[in-house]
């Protein structure tokens, strides 16, 4: 297998930016790109209600994003470790905005599934390229330091983005008028200039010659038992944040009888800060103790979530959304780290491909499964069924995750 080697140095009139400013402006682009991708999150009961989305319509539109993230992860965000990182990372972030201008053409469900199928494929390049990105430009800025900052910053800008978009989308629908365009064109701007930020950020990996191939796992054979059950510890961390960006908003508005668009938005956006604050408050633990963490608090949230729905009580929900988030954020930080750690830095934009696809898939599967248990059961009985193979699934991979090296 031909590594990637180091980036040969910019002159100084072409590498506009210091690799401490990149190392920013990559983590704001980052946070920016993903926090569009959950802009329709409270948007949806107004698509149900003025374009007669049904609850499995929403379903379908969130997983043909789910889609698009998992195709391109495999088949596009393993190449930055010869292409070079921002040759990558600038086309991604432009078909985030080529999104957002499909969701300003048209609300019809055809557009809006296309609109979210060109999300997933910008974000699939973005989430690897642009995590391995920060790791190389803090290691190039602060050379003697360790790699906490760079994995941190990485993860709070992943979870972050989630928490500020739904929030911003959720307060321009209920405040401002066009609610199901004007979200879309406050983040084509911010996206715009994230793409200007990224063509001006410093190279950290050199163009080599390889012939293409679709991603493939790139860990030493040693470390694959470990490495796909960090896999395996994504898929669980995203399938519960995949709940409170597509199902959660309806149960908020139906079973729960809170209708409101800001509230919507606000309890994504509640879930997702809670991942970003307990990354930052567990910075100082073991990668360890940041897995067992992860993996108990998901499993008390979605258990107080479940109850919540059969209880009918917002607060409960709230409580446990924020369990649950808190503890994806601490389990999708400890994968990252354990990843980072076992795989060679020539393939780690690889390597974090292929735990990002895992994933992605947990993005796709449970929720569409969900969204068909709810056409055919009561919203409590479903959540319910999700609930219980999520803990299952908690339960298979806390051994070898935990397992003492």
């Amino acid at each position: 297998m031909l590594l990637s080697r180091p980036a040969a140095p910019e002159t100084t009139r072409s590498r506009r930016m210091s690799h401490e400013q990149g190392f920013w402006a990559i983590a704001l682009a980052f946070a920016v790109s993903l926090a569009f991708t959950v802009v329709p999150t409270p948007l949806w009961a107004l698509y149900q209600r003025h374009d007669g989305y049904s609850t499995i319509g929403v379903t379908i539109a969130f997983a043909a994003y789910a889609f698009g993230v998992i195709v391109s992860l495999f088949l596009a965000g393993h190449v930055s470790d010869w292409l070079g990182r921002r040759r990558v990372l600038l086309p991604a972030v432009l078909l985030e905005a080529l999104a957002a201008v499909l969701f300003l053409t048209s609300t019809s469900f055809t557009v809006v599934v296309v609109a979210r199928l060109v999300t997933g494929l910008g974000l699939g390049m973005i989430t690897a390229t642009a995590t391995a990105q920060l790791s190389e430009l803090h290691a190039k800025a602060r050379p003697h330091a360790g790699r906490a900052r760079g994995d941190l910053v990485a993860t709070v800008a992943n979870l972050g983005g989630f928490a500020f978009g739904p929030v911003v989308s959720g307060l321009l629908a209920q405040y401002v008028s066009a609610p199901l365009r004007t979200p879309y064109l406050v983040f084509l701007v911010l996206l715009l200039l994230a793409a200007l930020a990224v063509a001006l950020v410093p190279e950290t990996v050199a163009v080599s010659s390889r012939r293409y191939r679709p991603q493939r796992v790139g860990v030493p054979a040693a470390a694959r038992p470990r490495y796909f059950a960090a896999a395996t510890g994504a898929f669980a961390a995203l399938s519960v944040l995949g709940l409170f960006t597509s199902l959660a908003p309806a149960f908020v508005a139906g079973t729960l009888h809170h209708p409101s668009r800001a509230l919507a938005g606000a309890v994504a956006s509640l879930v997702f800060a809670s991942g970003a604050v307990t990354q930052v408050l567990l910075r100082r633990r073991s990668i360890r103790g940041q897995l067992a963490t992860g993996l108990t608090l998901i499993v008390l949230g979605l258990a107080a979530v479940t109850a919540a729905v059969w209880a009918e009580s917002l607060a409960v929900f709230l409580a446990g959304g924020v369990l649950a988030g808190a503890g994806a954020g601490a389990l999708l930080k400890g994968g990252i780290s354990t990843v980072v750690d076992l795989a060679p830095a020539g393939i780690r934009g690889e390597a974090l491909a292929g735990l990002f696809l895992g994933g992605y898939l947990g993005l796709a599967v449970p929720v569409l499964g969900l969204g068909i248990l709810t056409q055919l059961v009561s919203a409590p009985v479903a959540l319910l069924g999700f609930a219980a193979a999520i803990t299952a699934l908690v339960a298979l991979v806390a051994r070898p995750l935990l397992r003492r090296r």
